[in-house]
C-alpha cells in the first residue's frame, strides 16, 4: 500500500536533516544545487500540485482514462528532469519547524483528497505528468513517494558535501 510506503520515505527524510541547524539546513552546496530545505520545499511543493491536481481531475464530469505508467521509473537519478516553474522552491530562509508544517499539511492533503475518491475514480481517470503523459489517479499516489525516493538520494549527496 502507497500510505506505508510514503510514511516510510517521509520518515528517512525528516531523521536525515533532524538536529540540523537552520542555517546549514538553508546553505546550498553550490550555486546551481538546491540547498537541503529547497529540497523539502520542492516535496511539500509537489505533494500539493499532485493533491490539488487530482482534485481538480475527480470533480470533472470526464477524464481520459489512461494507461498504467512506469512511474517507478522516477526514482532513477541517471536522467535529469527540470522543476516545473510551480514545484521550484524558495530562495527564502525557512525554519526545519515551518517546512516540517509544510509537509505535514501538504501530506494531509494528499491523504484527504484519496480518502474522497472512489478506487473507480481513480482508475478511471487520469493527470497530465511532464515525463510520463496521462498517468491513472491512482499512480499519483505512489508516485508522490517514489518521487521522495528519488530527492532523498539528492538530500543525502547534498548533506555530505555540506559536511
Amino acid at each position: 500500500m502507497f500510505k506505508e510506503d510514503n510514511a516510510k520515505i517521509r520518515n528517512q527524510i525528516l531523521q536525515a536533516v533532524e538536529g540540523m541547524t537552520d542555517e546549514k539546513l538553508n546553505k546550498k552546496p553550490s550555486l546551481e544545487e538546491w540547498s537541503p530545505i529547497q529540497i523539502l520545499d520542492h516535496l511539500q511543493l509537489m505533494e500539493n500540485t499532485v493533491a490539488k491536481g487530482v482534485s481538480h481531475e475527480l470533480a470533472k464530469d470526464t477524464s481520459i482514462k489512461a494507461v498504467k505508467k512506469p512511474i517507478a521509473l522516477t526514482v532513477s537519478r541517471s536522467f535529469k528532469v527540470k522543476a516545473p516553474k510551480h514545484v521550484v522552491p524558495t530562495e527564502e530562509f525557512v525554519t526545519l519547524e515551518e517546512m516540517k508544517e509544510r509537509l505535514n499539511a501538504s501530506h494531509n492533503f494528499l491523504y484527504e483528497v484519496y480518502g474522497s475518491a472512489t478506487k473507480e475514480q481513480l482508475k478511471q481517470k487520469s493527470m497530465d505528468h511532464p515525463v510520463f503523459g496521462k498517468v491513472p489517479l491512482s499512480q499519483w499516489f505512489p508516485f508522490v513517494g517514489l518521487h521522495e525516493k528519488r530527492h532523498f538520494k539528492q538530500l543525502e549527496k547534498t548533506l555530505s558535501k555540506l559536511n
